[in-house]
């Protein structure tokens, strides 16, 4: 789920910067994959920008660990301390999901970009690791509406009215908010 995030920078930065009062910058990269840069929102006091690794390294598992379930990053060890301490967003243009179909009698990948329907950034929902080397992890919950149509998990997207509560919210209460989902209009599109 959410393996690729599409950072267009114009008009992204100057949306963020409007939105959150601060100079966020980032390079233009339709295809950003894990293990990658991201630029994400922190909040310690006021918004600032931290650029962080995609993907977080374990000794478990061989590939990076990228995205976490919103039903249970309060409770799983792994990420409780990261949800309590260290929540982040992410702005972006859209991301990517890929369906499987059948032409020809053969199976296929199709890639689908999913965006906001009036061009408005999204604000991915994210965990950050090893604050000297700091590591991103995504958010995901239940599709809604007609992203289930095409894979059955999403990103957490905190709507741009609620970031602040997003991050002044004790983690205990933030259920409703990352499971009530957006009231955004996502516009899918199929990529060639």
């Amino acid at each position: 789920m959410c393996g690729r995030i599409n950072v267009i920078d114009d008009p992204l930065c100057q949306l963020v910067s409007d939105v959150l009062g601060i100079n966020f910058a980032t390079e233009s990269n339709p295809d950003l994959c894990p293990s990658q840069k991201v630029a994400t929102i922190i909040q310690p006091g006021h918004f600032q920008q931290l650029n962080a690794d995609w993907g977080l390294n374990t000794h478990w598992q061989s590939s990076l660990l990228i995205n976490a379930r919103a039903e249970q990053v309060a409770s799983k060890p792994t990420f409780k301390d990261a949800f309590v301490h260290s929540r982040c967003l992410v702005p972006c243009s859209g991301w990517y999901e890929w369906k499987s179909i059948t032409t020809d009698n053969k199976a296929q990948k199709q890639k689908y970009l999913y965006s906001h329907s009036d061009n408005e950034p999204f604000y991915m929902a994210g965990i950050l690791f090893n604050p000297e080397s700091p590591q991103l992890v995504t958010l995901t919950t239940q599709a809604r509406d007609h992203c289930n149509d095409y894979h059955h998990r999403m990103p957490v997207l905190i709507p741009k009215e609620e970031i602040s509560a997003w991050f002044d919210t004790p983690s205990h209460q933030l259920d409703e908010l990352m499971h009530n989902g957006t009231t955004t209009t996502i516009k899918i599109t199929k990529v060639a």
